[in-house]
């Protein structure tokens, strides 16, 4: 894999995938690739809090992992190694459904993405967390109860993506 870190794929008006510098697909607000985990024990889901350094959306409340693949790495192969780089474990998971949706993340930053979302199952009191301290400050399990309060209120908390989910799967099963 020729795969650069700062390279992700963006997608043309025509459905072709491009090569683009992350950080310009956020300025201009272009259409492109990302990933989003949801890992649950029951109803509880991980949830992750993102590390106050972070170009974007740094000390916000986020679903378990969300990331862009690399400009040549295959989709599934992103979800596992990002689960992996910043939360430091592996589980199955499973491909749910692939959704898009466009934010101010702000900053002069946009998100204008296709995620393909993923679930994954854990048990909390086995699970091994072990937070990249470059990308998690935290990490917590939330039922969707309890995430739909705090989300109502203090939204400023949460990444304007992980709202959205929430909104539009209240369950957050995706």
């Amino acid at each position: 894999m020729n795969a650069h870190p700062t390279i992700i794929p963006a997608i043309a008006e025509d459905g072709s995938l491009y090569p683009v510098e992350k950080l310009k697909a956020h300025v201009d607000g272009l259409f492109h690739l990302a990933v989003s985990i949801f890992v649950f024990d029951g109803d509880h889901l991980l949830i992750q809090k993102r590390a106050s350094s972070k170009y974007h959306c740094g000390g916000l409340w986020a679903n378990t992992c969300c990331s862009h693949p690399y400009w040549d790495e295959p989709i599934d192969s992103c979800a596992r190694r990002r689960l992996n780089e910043e939360l430091g474990f592996n589980v199955p998971l499973s491909r749910r459904r692939v959704v898009e949706y466009s934010a101010d993340v702000g900053g002069g930053l946009h998100e204008h993405e296709k995620v393909t979302m993923y679930v994954g199952s854990a048990e909390r009191a086995t699970l091994a967390i072990k937070p990249n301290p470059l990308e998690v400050e935290d990490t917590r399990w939330i039922t969707p109860a309890e995430l739909s309060d705090e989300i109502a209120a203090a939204p400023e908390t949460f990444t304007p993506w992980f709202r959205i989910y929430a909104e539009r799967y209240p369950d957050l099963k995706v």
